[in-house]
């Protein structure tokens, strides 16, 4: 039969086993601490030696093993953080991100093709060059005939170039071929990269266009419809100078109307979104990367 443990024994283990205890409910257990509570036990056990037996020992060892091991809750404590951490952070993401360019909301949306003629419709301005690739066109592959469509995209050749597009009323180079002088004060993304002197800011940029419950997303490829220095719109919060078309502010590609299921003149929300957070769908069957073209 063992001995009684003696009164100075059992305050030694209590106080140990309250320390981890104590410690555990607050988070504080890491392997630091562990480390020292292990070393303060195996001293205290080694106080022990000459008053208890070794049998006896060894129990109380393991009893405050196994209650350093249930009151320690480090590795929940840690599970739950990360818990929390993984259900908040998307939020949080798709928050700062929702927030970081203006929705535009209920445009009045137009829709225009590469190739289109020059005609009363579009004031007779030809779609066969856009205001960064007078070979608009040939660069795409043909025309992006409207009426003949393998499902979102042309059926007679296969597209070079993002068959999803869209102008918006801005260029960020003048009629001279000078990139304009305000570009760094306007366009919000402006900063973000070392321009060349003949690559477009805006050009190439994505945006999300929303109708009822759809979703698309497009690049930007021309400048329209109609006007081409409303800043103010593009990047802001008025709304569009244009008073065509019930002051139209955005001109969408037949991929992009289709895919919506678009009127001639229809009304949409839209809004800049970065290319890593454009997710996968046929806007990305063909990226364009295309720069300015003037020759």
């Amino acid at each position: 039969m063992f001995k009684k443990y003696n009164k100075k024994t059992l305050a030694i283990f209590s106080a140990v086993l309250a320390l981890v205890s104590i410690a555990g409910a607050y988070g504080l257990v890491n392997s630091g601490m562990k480390s020292k509570l292990a070393s303060a036990k195996e001293a205290e056990a080694k106080k022990a030696d000459d008053i208890l037996p070794v049998a006896e020992k060894e129990v109380a060892v393991a009893t405050a093993q196994q209650e350093t091991e249930k009151s320690s809750p480090s590795t929940a404590i840690i599970e739950t953080a990360k818990a929390a951490i993984e259900t908040v952070a998307p939020a949080a993401v798709q928050t700062s991100v929702e927030n970081k360019y203006p929705v535009h909301q209920n445009i009045s949306t137009t829709y225009f093709w590469v190739g289109e003629e020059a005609d009363a419709d579009n004031k007779n301005i030809s779609n066969s060059p856009s205001a960064w690739d007078e070979q608009w066109a040939t660069h795409f592959g043909g025309v992006d005939d409207p009426k003949k469509r393998n499902g979102f995209v042309v059926a007679k050749f296969v597209p070079k170039e993002n068959s999803f597009y869209f102008a918006l009323p801005y260029n960020d180079f003048d009629e001279n071929g000078n990139r304009k002088k305000d570009v760094n004060s306007v366009i919000p993304w402006a900063s973000s990269k070392k321009w060349g002197a003949t690559e477009s800011i805006v050009k190439n940029q994505w945006i999300k266009i929303t109708k009822g419950g759809k979703t698309a997303y497009a690049q930007w490829e021309d400048v329209g419809p109609f006007k081409e220095d409303d800043q103010a719109y593009v990047f802001g919060s008025a709304r569009p100078k244009s008073k065509t078309n019930d002051n139209a502010g955005l001109d969408v590609s037949p991929a992009v109307k289709d895919f919506l299921g678009l009127g001639d003149v229809d009304k949409t929300d839209w809004q800049f979104v970065d290319a890593q957070q454009v997710p996968d769908g046929p806007w990305k069957g063909t990226i364009t990367n295309s720069q300015i073209s003037w020759t």
